[in-house]
């Protein structure tokens, strides 16, 4: 029994440890920021959507003219969204192709979401 000396970590094998759960630890925080940002682009698109079909809903109670150009504003998730709507005619010529960008302001460069849709004549 004299022979046998107690063993433990030393402090290098800690300090190992300790570092592969750093890493995990990071590595876990940034896949839950990942997500997080992803859900709030996935809502965002979400509520885009919903604002751009009503304009193509509100479009079949007001028939628009061939080439018209229509913009404004719907409130939607405690959000003003910015739209515009481009109204061609659609190959055939027997209906109406509606191009609805949505934006989160007036000025952004880019749409949150862009939704096409089809009125008759």
């Amino acid at each position: 029994m004299r022979g046998r000396r107690a063993r433990g970590f030393t402090l290098l094998e800690v300090l190992v440890a300790l570092l592969v759960v750093a890493i995990a630890v990071a590595a876990l925080a940034r896949v839950g920021a990942q997500s997080l940002s992803t859900q709030g682009d996935a809502e965002a698109r979400t509520m885009a959507l919903w604002v751009a079909s009503n304009v193509i809903a509100e479009l079949r109670l007001d028939p628009p003219a061939p080439g018209e150009r229509r913009q404004g504003r719907s409130p939607m998730g405690q959000q003003d969204w910015h739209w515009e709507a481009l109204i061609q005619p659609a190959p055939g010529n027997q209906m109406l192709r509606v191009d609805v960008a949505v934006f989160n302001e007036p000025g952004d460069p880019g749409p949150v979401l862009s939704h096409t849709g089809f009125l008759p004549l």
